[in-house]
């Protein structure tokens, strides 16, 4: 099938199946030929590009057409869907069709609907913080893919470690292979805690600190992640997700709920058993207050995307948070 969109937020690893979806597609030869990159904001390149997609590719290898920033799958007017009616079924198999876009296409939309008969729709969307379960077997997959062995404990530390940042993990694992050398022998989690940069495991642990209400260590923990170039909305992300987690526990909790399973599944915690460690930690805490903190959150995210000052910005509402959980 030679018509694809790749969406999602996690630029790494999109960019590496755009990379391989090239490797194999065009002949090194004939690249600057038959390789166009173009963006998909304007009407006129995103025309310019699917007229590209019909035809035929020169020399050996084939036609790669990548269309950059494809907001066409949120939005469409019925002169761009005419274009795209008359193009998609006429790309030939000997040229690639590739979209790419931050969001998530629009499923109501006839563009996406034609995109789905036509083409291959893969999302590349980051995995959220909180979501433990799903970013340890992330760091088994990407261990496996390298040749890589650690143990239990040393997947769950370099999950803590990295979280959802695909590119630090990548580059961990090449980092614990050359150490492991030619041992068939997994590599302890001490290893780990030797070797990996620590990043979401902070974020995590300012959450931690807030939730009781230290507010010295939680802007400590700040300022070392600024420090690690942490990303401001990252933190928050992760902030965000582990109040949410929270918040819900205590909700379900008050409400009189005692089945793990219905708490994990409005928490959004895939494993059960981690819903006794979520109630115990929240227990000594009003719902008020949390619901305050997430509110408190979701101002200090607001405000960053609107360009204020980060590190002040931070640090305000962090002090703010921890007072109203003391």
């Amino acid at each position: 099938m030679p018509v694809f969109l790749f969406w999602g937020d996690d630029d790494f690893r999109l960019s590496q199946a755009i990379k391989t979806l090239c490797d194999r597609s065009l002949d090194p030869q004939w690249h600057s030929f038959n390789y166009d990159k173009l963006s998909a904001e304007q009407t006129e390149s995103l025309i310019q590009g699917l007229n590209q997609a019909v035809t035929p590719p020169f020399g050996s290898g084939k036609r790669v057409v990548w269309l950059q920033n494809a907001a066409i799958f949120q939005r469409c007017s019925e002169a761009l869907l005419q274009e795209l009616s008359r193009t998609l079924p006429a790309v030939p198999e000997a040229s690639i069709l590739l979209f790419t876009s931050a969001q998530k296409p629009d499923g109501r939309l006839k563009s996406t609907k034609l995109l789905q008969k036509h083409g291959k729709i893969q999302e590349f969307s980051a995995i959220p913080p909180w979501k433990t379960e799903l970013l340890q077997q992330q760091v088994l997959q990407t261990a496996e893919q390298a040749g890589l062995t650690l143990t239990p404990e040393a997947v769950e530390l370099l999950a803590e470690s990295v979280g959802n940042n695909t590119r630090q993990l990548v580059n961990e694992i090449e980092k614990l292979k050359i150490y492991q050398g030619d041992s068939q022998l997994p590599l302890a989690a001490e290893v780990v805690a030797h070797l990996v940069v620590v990043n979401t495991q902070s974020s995590l642990q300012l959450a931690t600190a807030l939730r009781q209400g230290d507010t010295a260590q939680a802007l400590k923990l700040v300022t070392d992640l600024i420090e690690r170039n942490e990303p401001s909305l990252r933190i928050v992300s992760t902030l965000v997700g582990q109040f949410r987690t929270w918040l819900w526990v205590k909700v379900m909790m008050q409400a009189g709920e005692r089945d793990e399973k219905a708490i994990a599944q409005a928490a959004e915690v895939s494993n059960p058993k981690r819903v006794y460690f979520l109630q115990k930690e929240v227990r000594s805490l009003a719902l008020d207050s949390l619901q305050q903190t997430l509110h408190k959150l979701l101002e200090l995210e607001a405000s960053l995307k609107q360009g204020k000052a980060e590190i002040p910005t931070l640090q305000t509402k962090i002090i703010e948070i921890s007072q109203l959980l003391q």
